[in-house]
């Protein structure tokens, strides 16, 4: 019959998806009985009582206690960390923003898509790109974290739409084609309205945004970021600190220069950059001529500076412009347009680059980064919820 020390060893095997780590390490094994019968009984602290991912502890303690001699059977149970542990525990991993609770635990890849300033196509990146892994058959969520310019309900067509609540109080994000998943400040409030927050209210939606919604089992879920490099950005590197960084930008010297700010943000806060991606490469026709209105080049060069790579060059086209005022991605609506093809190339560069799901037992855990930048810490505002 194994010893409780023995068992504990057993049970650095049990992964937190979120956290990266083990539990024994995170100090969660609250308790370890073993029994005369050989019944062990193992009692696990979570960092929330409503916890989505207590059937992935239930099912890790389970299999790695039974693999050891003896063993005739396991009972695992459940509690919660204190204020003072979970305070601890922050302290521990180095984060400035509250654990995670679970919602994103079977979300295997994070990727924020973004750009050193505006109008570079970024948003129309994000929604054709989703709908371009939708059809690489992963299943896909977007969530529109550029709050004051939110444009992903109408690029879906689900501008109309309200989300609903379930029974656990988490907010269902809307569904739009092949089944994507979209969550967006756009669904709360009037098409038309403007939002006015500062840091503090951002940090909050954004966090609401990613530990209340409802996202499920996601292969990728795509942050639609805002321009620029402040609070949203430095907010979801200390929210997603495993999250990846894809930058959009055009061709032309400006854009390229500015979007190498972003990427020099992104390397302040701990995001990894997983490549580059260049929208508005040439314009062409019905007809098939292209033209390089906006010069060409410089996607590669930034691409080529940062030492990532080019994922693909995004043509524009007259259809991709029309499909996103018509609310259906251009990938959806028309395959064989050149912007489409050019869109599907980046989906399978991007899926040969980004890792499979962390098992729910492993014995090795990357650890996780600590960010220099910490977001203001979220105050005063709750979403409405339909």
């Amino acid at each position: 019959m194994p010893t409780r020390d023995q068992i504990r060893e057993a049970l650095r095997a049990v992964i937190d998806p979120e956290l990266r780590k083990d539990i024994v390490e995170l100090e969660m094994v609250r308790s370890i009985d073993v029994h005369d019968n050989g019944v062990v009984d193992v009692m696990v602290s979570l960092t929330t009582p409503g916890c989505p991912i207590r059937s992935h502890f239930q099912t890790g303690v389970a299999n790695a206690v039974k693999a050891l001699d003896g063993v005739a059977g396991v009972n695992v149970s459940f509690d919660v960390l204190s204020d003072e542990e979970k305070g601890n525990l922050q302290r521990k991993l180095g984060r400035g923003g509250p654990l995670p609770s679970g919602a994103l635990a079977q979300v295997e890849n994070v990727i924020c898509v973004g750009s050193g300033k505006g109008g570079v196509g970024k948003s129309s990146v994000t929604a054709n790109l989703a709908a371009a892994l939708a059809a690489e058959g992963k299943k896909v969520g977007v969530l529109d974290a550029d709050v004051w310019g939110y444009s992903q309900p109408r690029m879906f067509g689900l501008g109309a739409t309200r989300p609903k609540v379930n029974g656990e109080r988490r907010i269902v994000p809307p569904e739009a084609h092949e089944g994507i998943k979209v969550m967006s400040i756009g669904f709360f409030i009037e098409e038309d309205a403007a939002v006015v927050w500062r840091g503090p209210m951002l940090h909050k939606a954004l966090q609401q945004f990613l530990e209340d919604v409802d996202w499920g089992a996601l292969d990728y879920l795509l942050v639609d970021l805002p321009p620029g490099t402040g609070d949203v950005g430095m907010t979801l590197a200390q929210l997603l600190p495993d999250a990846r960084f894809l930058l959009v930008t055009t061709p032309q010297p400006v854009a390229q220069k500015v979007a190498r700010r972003s990427a020099e943000m992104a390397g302040k806060v701990r995001l990894e950059i997983a490549g580059v991606v260049e929208n508005m490469s040439g314009f062409v026709t019905p007809g098939a001529e292209r033209f390089e209105i906006f010069g060409a080049g410089g996607g590669q060069l930034l691409a080529d500076e940062l030492g990532v790579p080019l994922l693909g060059q995004v043509p524009l086209t007259m259809p991709l412009r029309e499909q996103a005022d018509a609310g259906t991605p251009l990938v959806v609506a028309d395959p064989e347009d050149p912007a489409a093809k050019a869109v599907r190339e980046v989906a399978r560069g991007l899926i040969a680059l980004t890792p499979v799901a962390l098992p729910v037992m492993q014995t090795v855990a990357p650890s996780l980064p600590s960010l220099d930048v910490i977001p203001p810490r979220p105050v005063g505002m709750s979403l409405p919820m339909a």
